[in-house]
């Protein structure tokens, strides 16, 4: 039996680091905004090469916040990928703007850089590329078209914890980026978390205010923010992962490269990387079109797996209406991806086995 993740373990592994930060945070007695949030927004920030960290409630709240803090909202549009979890677009829509889907590279599943240019019309203010599964999106393409446009880049690295794009950590790339700390993430929680990275001055400023009532002096709102702040017992657990994570990444990475291997020659879409790009593997998903089949027999070996993700997002309830474009490719891809399991902790015996059934069951 191989579960899908199996949370219990992976935290496990930082258990006297963990206790002893939430006893740091029992023994102090501040709760929110303390020395533990502050603590880890300075190496957050360090790790992913950028000036600034603010913590906040969770990754969709970071999102929405940087397009607040730039003042994007009513009538403006921000790009996204037709292919994503729906928190992207939802923080489009949450901050009042209108989120422009453009399909995905088919063979890396993240935003085709070469459609990008035909979305841009006179009201879009920004581009929000997403490092889907861990795989860095083509920023340079992306940066560059921005540049000529004038308008923002917003990195959704809410999977890409670590993830290296020409030698630069995601949360560095664009004008800012928005993570989230699920549980489930390479660097995750013991509950909801997020943050935003920006080497923008002013932007940190303002996301500062925004996340807490937007005041930075106590009872003195300069502007009508909103309560989302990374709580201590949370960066406490986080500050006990984050040296571990660079070495849970190449864990991951061989991880990723033994099935690779084992199911080369096999009728399943491998994930692609793109040249210069050092993936997170944060999921390993695969293609098929016989889905059900595959998904049967992963079953009757009791082996977890999931589909991420089943509905493209101009197809869910919430955004149900007319207007938007064909979105063949997006459409495609959510009949065919299915996600193996991935995590650090998984031995050469347990991706065989997986890899295993997936030749037998496709032969």
């Amino acid at each position: 039996m191989t579960p899908f993740l199996d949370l219990k373990r992976i935290n496990a592994a930082f258990d006297i680091a963990i206790r002893a930060g939430i006893a740091r945070v029992i023994d102090a007695g501040w709760y929110i905004l303390g020395e533990e949030c502050a603590g880890f927004e300075r190496e957050f920030a360090a790790f992913c090469g950028s000036r600034h960290c603010i913590g906040v409630a969770n990754g969709l709240d970071a999102l929405t916040l940087i397009l607040r803090a730039y003042g994007i909202g009513p009538g403006d549009e921000v790009i996204v990928p037709s292919n994503t979890f729906i928190a992207t677009w939802l923080a489009v829509s949450q901050a009042g703007a209108q989120p422009v889907p453009v399909e995905p590279d088919p063979f890396t599943h993240n935003i085709d850089p070469a459609r990008i240019a035909a979305a841009v019309t006179p009201r879009t203010r920004a581009i929000m590329p997403v490092h889907l599964y861990g795989q860095p999106a083509d920023m340079a393409p992306i940066l560059e078209i921005a540049r000529r446009h004038g308008l923002k880049v917003i990195e959704d690295a809410a999977q890409a914890h670590g993830a290296r794009y020409q030698g630069q950590r995601a949360g560095s790339l664009g004008d800012a980026a928005g993570f989230s700390f699920y549980p489930g993430k390479n660097l995750g929680a013991l509950g909801d978390g997020g943050a935003i990275t920006t080497s923008d001055d002013e932007l940190a400023t303002r996301l500062r205010m925004l996340r807490n009532y937007g005041s930075s002096i106590k009872y003195h709102h300069e502007v009508a923010g909103v309560n989302s702040r990374l709580d201590e017992i949370q960066a406490a657990v986080l500050r006990a992962k984050l040296p571990a994570l660079d070495a849970d990444n190449a864990a991951r990475r061989a991880v990723a490269a033994q099935y690779g291997e084992a199911l080369a020659g096999t009728p399943v879409q491998l994930p692609q990387v793109i040249p210069g790009a050092e993936s997170a593997w944060h999921l390993m998903v695969v293609g098929t079109a016989r889905r059900a089949e595959l998904q049967a027999a992963l079953s009757r070996a009791q082996i977890g797996h999931l589909v991420h993700y089943p509905t493209a997002c101009h197809l869910q309830p919430a955004y149900a209406g007319p207007g938007w474009p064909a979105l063949p490719i997006a459409e495609r891809l959510q009949g065919e991806v299915l996600s193996l399991p991935m995590a650090p902790y998984l031995s050469p015996d347990d991706v065989a086995e997986v890899a295993g059934v997936v030749r037998a069951a496709l032969a």
